[in-house]
């Protein structure tokens, strides 16, 4: 079993990735308490995608965050550096054009989705600031770029709850409904060391994105961030 470290290798990344592919959705349903359906949810009506329109799914995993766009009749692409991840989705989904892709140098040329998102995956990519840049780049002029990431709780009793949850807890129900509990212990670190809401806002800012923004969900637990590509 594998488990990445904090200063996030890509191949270690992608590995571990591989080895949680099969129980990933169920594991984070139970591990969030079925919150995840809620952020999903409220991604979806971030991004909303229209007919015709195309949708870049960054991170995508097995493409259950790609499935309420491609309901809205846009044209998804599910793009994930986990080939594990990959080829479940497929199986789950044959007819959706999976790509395998890094964060840091994605497979499309300029200026082709009118929007771009990513869910609980900018948090693994080495370089932040160049998986943003390359997500300014694949966008049309106009287009949209949602974040749905873990984040900072406002509120201080909650936030202390919820660090303790992360660390302690956490592990334990990884390891009765994961196959790989200790790449949760990797995500519960990933999670305390990542940047707080203005930080991100400014990170995308720094990729070129205008109108940036962010809303708290679950208390600040995640953040949705928004963002434009100048006409």
């Amino acid at each position: 079993m594998t488990r990445a470290s904090l200063d996030k290798q890509p191949h270690e990344v992608a590995t571990m990735f591989d080895d949680v592919a099969e129980r990933y959705d169920l594991t984070n349903d139970v591990l969030s308490f079925g919150q995840a359906r809620l952020w999903r949810k409220e991604v979806a009506k971030a991004v909303d995608a229209r007919p015709a329109q195309k949708v870049l799914d960054l991170a995508a995993g097995t493409a259950t965050s790609s499935q309420p766009f491609a309901q809205a009749g846009a044209y998804v692409v599910p793009c994930d550096f986990s080939l594990g991840m990959l080829q479940v989705g497929k199986q789950r989904h044959p007819w959706m054009p999976f790509t395998a892709g890094d964060g840091m140098k994605l497979p499309f040329k300029d200026d082709v989705f009118d929007a771009v998102t990513i869910s609980f995956g900018l948090r693994n990519i080495q370089d932040t600031g160049a998986a943003l840049r390359e997500l300014y780049r694949v966008t049309k002029p106009g287009g949209r770029v949602v974040i749905c990431e873990f984040s900072h709780a406002t509120w201080g009793p909650f936030r202390t709850v919820y660090e303790e949850y992360l660390m302690r807890a956490l592990p334990p129900v990884a390891r009765a409904v994961s196959s790989n509990p200790d790449a949760y212990v990797y995500l519960a670190e990933s999670i305390r060391s990542w940047p707080d809401q203005p930080a991100l806002a400014d990170l995308l800012k720094e990729a070129g994105w205008s109108k940036v923004a962010w809303r708290n969900l679950t208390g600040g637990i995640v953040a949705l961030h928004r963002g434009f590509k100048q006409s």
